[in-house]
C-alpha cells in the first residue's frame, strides 16, 4: 500500500462516520495499520484502503478506514481467534473489555493510532511479549541452514560439514557466538558454552551434546518461534481475571504444577506429561479426592501397546510386578495365569483381557493418586520412575500426570479436610491397604497449554510446541473471518 499523501481539506459530509482526523493523524493511523504485525495481527486481514482511494473517493476511503480500524480494534481487544475446539483451557471473557465504549472513542477520537496502541498494551505482559516477538522476527530473517543426520554432535569432535552448519545455526541468535573466532570443523568450547545456553534457553538436557533431540529443534523452522509469540499474544486478549480460589494449575508443555491461591503461589513442582502420541488433554475439571495405595486398572491401549510385548517376554516377570490378568467367562471375571497364555496368538490390535496391576512399590501409580473426575479418565498420581525428572523434557506418560513431589500435594490437599492430618496420611500410606479419602474442600484444577511464559523481570521463555497445538492455534489466526463490526462504527460515529 502506497503512504498517503493529501492536502488539508474538509471532509465530505457523511453522517455515517465522524469527520477525518487531521492529515498527520490520518498517516499516523494508516502507519499503525500497516504495523498491525508488531501485535502478532496481519496486516492483510483488516483490508486496509490504498491511498489512490483518498483522493479519488474520499467518502469511500473514511468508510474504508473507518471499518479496518474497527476491524483491527475488536481483534486487540477480543483475540482474533475467539474459541477453539478441545480447548477448555482458552477461555474469553469480552464483557470485561466493553467493545463497543471502545469503538465509540476510535470513531471520535482525534488521534486514533494512540487508541489502537493503549488496545495493543491491554493485555497482560503485552509489551515483553511484543518485544520478544520483534527480537524474534529479526532473528528468523538471518539466513541458516539445517543441519543434517541424527548421530551425536560431542564436544571436542571434527566435523568438516555438521560443526560449521551448527555453529552458524547458533550464531543466527547468540551474538557471543557470532563475535567470537570461528574454529572451522573443530567442536570447540566456545560452541560448546553456545550449545549449552541455547539448551538451557530451550528446556533441554544442558549437556553440550548435540543429539537427536536437540538437532530436531535447531532444525525447526524460527518462524515457529514467532508463531508462538502471536498466539501468545492472541491468547492473553480478553483474559479473564485469576480466581481468588485456592487452584491446581498444570501447564502442560512447561511441565509445571502449581497451586495457586488468588496471585499466590502456595506449592509448585515438576511433571511428566503425556507423550505426543498420547496427549494429556487440556481440561477444567475439580479436584475430589485422594487415594492411597491405588491399585492400577490398565486400559486396554495401555495393555495392547505396552504389556503385551512385555508379557510375551516374560509373564512370570509381569506377575512379580503385580500384574494380574483377567477374562470374562460366563459373564463373571475370573482370574487366568499369565504364563498358561499363549502371548504370542494374541493379536496387537485387539486385547482380549483385562489387566490390573497390584498397588505396591512397583505400581506404575505409586503410593498415590489424585481423583479428578472427567470423562477422559486423567488423574494425577505419583511415579516409581523417579529417575525421569531429571530430564527437562518431560513428556513420558500416556496423558495422566506424574507428580515430582506427590506428599506435599497430599498435605497441602488435605488441609480444611476434617479428621485429617499429615500424620495420618502417613499412617494410611504405610498400611499399604487401598483407601480413598474425599477432600472436605474440592479444588478446580486447570490443565491447560501455554509454551511462553514471561517470567520476572519481562525475560521471555518459550518452551517447543510439544502437541503442536500452537501450531493449529496459528492456522487458526490465519483463517479466522473479519470480524464483522463496522456497522457498530458506524453507529458509535454518529
Amino acid at each position: 500500500m502506497r503512504p498517503v499523501n493529501l492536502p488539508v481539506s474538509e471532509p465530505v459530509a457523511n453522517p455515517g462516520f465522524a469527520p477525518l482526523p487531521p492529515t498527520d493523524a490520518l498517516l499516523r493511523l494508516v502507519d499503525r495499520l500497516l504495523r498491525l504485525e508488531e501485535d502478532g495481527l496481519d496486516p492483510a486481514h483488516y483490508a486496509i484502503p490504498d491511498s489512490t482511494l483518498a483522493a479519488s473517493d474520499p467518502a469511500a476511503y473514511r468508510a474504508a478506514l473507518h471499518a479496518a480500524s474497527a476491524a483491527a480494534m475488536s481483534d486487540l481487544l477480543l483475540g482474533r481467534v475467539r474459541s477453539m475446539p478441545g480447548r477448555p483451557d482458552f477461555r474469553r471473557d469480552p464483557a470485561l473489555i466493553g467493545l463497543d465504549t471502545w469503538l465509540m472513542e476510535l470513531a471520535t477520537t482525534p488521534d486514533p493510532a494512540a487508541l489502537l496502541d493503549r488496545a495493543a498494551l491491554l493485555p497482560r505482559n503485552a509489551a515483553a511479549l511484543k518485544a520478544e516477538l520483534a527480537r524474534q522476527r529479526q532473528i528468523a530473517s538471518r539466513p541458516w541452514s539445517p543441519i543434517p543426520g541424527e548421530s551425536t554432535i560431542d564436544p571436542g569432535m571434527v566435523d568438516s560439514l555438521r560443526v560449521p552448519l551448527l555453529r552458524a545455526r547458533l550464531a543466527v541468535e547468540d551474538p557471543v557466538l557470532a563475535a567470537a573466532p570461528d574454529a572451522g570443523s573443530l567442536y570447540d568450547p566456545v560452541l560448546e558454552e553456545a550449545v549449552r545456553r541455547w539448551q538451557a534457553m530451550n528446556g533441554l538436557q544442558v549437556d553440550g551434546r548435540v543429539g537427536r533431540i536437540t538437532i530436531g529443534l535447531l532444525n525447526r523452522p524460527l518462524t515457529a518461534r514467532v508463531d508462538q509469540l502471536r498466539v501468545a499474544l492472541d491468547m492473553a486478549r480478553a483474559q479473564p481475571p485469576a480466581s481468588a480460589e485456592r487452584r491446581v494449575d498444570v501447564n502442560v508443555p512447561d511441565y509445571r504444577l502449581r497451586v495457586v491461591e488468588g496471585e499466590r503461589e502456595i506449592l509448585a513442582m515438576d511433571v511428566i506429561v503425556g507423550r505426543p502420541d498420547r496427549a494429556t488433554p487440556m481440561m477444567a475439571v475439580r479436584l475430589t479426592a485422594i487415594q492411597f495405595n491405588p491399585p492400577w486398572g490398565v486400559p486396554e491401549r495401555n495393555a495392547r501397546e505396552d504389556l503385551l510385548p512385555r508379557f510375551r517376554r516374560d509373564p512370570q516377570a509381569m506377575m512379580e510386578r503385580g500384574f494380574r490378568v483377567f477374562s470374562v467367562v460366563g459373564g463373571e471375571r475370573m482370574e487366568i495365569d499369565p504364563r498358561t497364555i499363549d502371548w504370542s496368538s494374541i493379536n496387537g490390535r485387539r486385547f482380549p483381557y483385562f489387566v490390573r496391576q497390584d498397588a505396591g512399590d512397583s505400581s506404575a501409580l505409586g503410593r498415590l493418586k489424585f481423583i479428578m473426575p472427567n470423562n477422559e479418565d486423567i488423574f494425577l498420581h505419583d511415579t516409581p520412575d523417579r529417575h525421569l525428572f531429571r530430564r527437562p523434557d518431560r513428556a513420558f506418560s500416556s496423558g495422566c500426570i506424574r507428580l515430582a513431589e506427590p506428599n506435599a500435594l497430599m498435605s497441602t490437599l488435605l488441609e480444611g479436610t476434617a479428621g485429617w492430618n499429615l500424620s495420618r496420611a502417613e499412617r494410611a500410606l504405610a498400611s499399604r491397604g487401598t483407601s480413598v479419602v474425599s477432600l472436605g474442600r474440592s479444588l478446580p484444577v486447570r490443565l491447560h497449554y501455554n509454551t511462553v511464559m514471561v517470567e520476572a523481570g519481562g525475560r521471555v521463555r518459550i518452551r517447543p510446541d510439544i502437541y503442536r497445538l500452537d501450531a493449529a492455534y496459528a492456522r487458526a489466526m490465519a483463517n479466522a473471518p473479519r470480524p464483522q463490526v463496522a456497522g457498530l462504527a458506524r453507529q458509535a460515529a454518529r
